[in-house]
């Protein structure tokens, strides 16, 4: 990130105060494509953010870890620049690009001065449109992956990640890493590259976000100039995901003194009617920090770890409940006792009205702080788009946490906790704990 651009960026965050109350309006270009727009014209500053639906999932048989790859490479060079020429560019716009790709979208982020539009569009297109996949480039951004892919294979929470999801998933693509194995990414090509680029980028699973100083008029033609030469429709996008884990535990050796685990069971998808109240469920049970129930039984009270966390995790192709706890291998059965047993008791009791209130307080008051500027505002219409949820969710959305009752909590808690159907994945050598299920 450049000077000028990181203090253009700290003059927005000082300026803008955290919003929760943000007028969206819905821009079609003239050839055809879709976008929020939030108008903030007192900084000359615009964000915009791209995503395009399937992300890693669109990974072609024996090709995985391409789409990764291929993402690496769009700030590595396009049209007639080379990655230098790329950068150098983008330093002399006072711009800002990144790009990301995860298990259901590929992201693409873009910043720039009002006064640098024209030109700042024009290399966002370049590579997106027109990325060059040069040889060497390619050469030194998979030897990053490879890198990063063998540091995973001896850190035992990638490796307890890795398990559990091959588990989970079965043979959809999120039963394995979207970065690839090293046997898939050094065997993968340039023309692998160009074959990935054509499953992502398409009109069909393109959704966008702008913030900032650009009225609807202008960004209607700025999109199209942007992405009007996308293809209508990219690689078809993957079915659901069977999630098949079973309740019980699984150990994997590891020489460590410590132990970690990952445990789950399948989750709640987020646009279900229930998706609050197990959101609130969750703020109480394993999301709460130090208020948490899982937290106060297993650390506080007994000492066994210095965090334990559960988390949803609602992915567009499957919905699993799941969490982590780290602990000294002779104590990690009775953390992996504890759990299970706190499981069991919110799926019996659910949580009290205190509880309740707590998080209600917590997940309301939090929200708006999400709000903290042009990017996260692209970023989270973006979200609210890929999920269908109407134009007017930001100003709503607190108004349904709120009407999520005590006997709401009760009822899902009931519906959704399994502590017989919770498997852990333990990696390390634990004391006192065997795998019950064949590795």
């Amino acid at each position: 990130m450049t000077r000028l651009f990181a203090a253009v960026m700290l003059a927005l965050v000082s300026t803008l105060p955290a919003r929760a109350e943000i007028e969206i309006q819905e821009v079609v270009s003239p050839g055809g494509i879709t976008a929020w727009l939030v108008e903030e014209p007192s900084i000359p500053f615009m964000a915009l953010e791209l995503r395009f639906r399937g992300g890693a999932s669109l990974d072609a048989p024996g090709k995985r870890g391409a789409i990764n790859l291929m993402t690496g490479l769009l700030e590595e060079g396009a049209g007639d620049l080379d990655s230098r020429a790329f950068a150098r560019e983008i330093e002399s716009l006072a711009a800002s690009f990144s790009y990301d790709a995860s298990d259901d979208s590929v992201s693409v982020s873009a910043r720039f001065l009002s006064e640098n539009r024209p030109e700042a569009v024009a290399l966002l297109r370049a590579s997106i449109i027109e990325p060059s996949f040069e040889q060497v480039a390619l050469d030194r951004v998979r030897e990053q992956v490879l890198s990063g892919l063998r540091s995973d294979a001896k850190d035992p929470d990638e490796i307890a990640r890795a398990a559990f999801d091959a588990m989970a998933y079965g043979d959809h693509p999120y039963a394995t890493p979207y970065e690839g194995t090293i046997e898939s990414v050094t065997a993968l090509t340039r023309d692998d590259m160009l074959a990935a680029h054509r499953a992502v980028f398409a009109k069909d699973r393109l959704y966008v976000g702008a913030v900032g100083d650009i009225t609807p008029e202008e960004l209607g033609p700025l999109l199209d100039a942007l992405l009007g030469a996308l293809p209508e429709e990219g690689a078809p996008q993957p079915g659901p995901a069977n999630i098949a884990i079973e309740g019980g535990t699984t150990v994997i050796p590891f020489d460590t003194p410590q132990s970690v685990a990952i445990f789950g069971q399948p989750g709640i998808a987020q646009e279900d009617p229930d998706f609050f109240a197990a959101r609130v469920l969750n703020q109480v049970l394993g999301a709460g920090g130090f208020e948490s129930r899982l937290m106060t039984e297993v650390r506080e009270k007994r000492g066994l770890t210095y965090g334990v966390y559960s988390f949803l995790v609602p992915n567009d192709h499957a919905a699993t409940y799941q969490g982590q706890v780290a602990s000294a291998n002779d104590r990690i059965a009775e953390a992996v006792s504890v759990i299970r047993g706190e499981w069991a008791r919110a799926a019996a009791e659910g949580v009290t009205q205190a509880e309740l209130d707590a998080a209600k307080t917590y997940v309301t008051g939090a929200y708006p702080l999400r709000f903290d500027g042009n990017g996260p505002i692209a970023r989270i219409m973006v979200g609210m788009q890929m999920l269908g949820l109407p134009i007017d969710y930001i100003a709503t959305r607190n108004e349904k946490v709120e009407a999520v009752t005590l006997q709401d909590v009760r009822r899902v808690a009931g519906e959704l906790l399994d502590p017989e159907g919770l498997h852990f994945v333990v990696v390390g050598q634990p004391v006192g704990l065997e795998s019950t299920v064949a590795n």
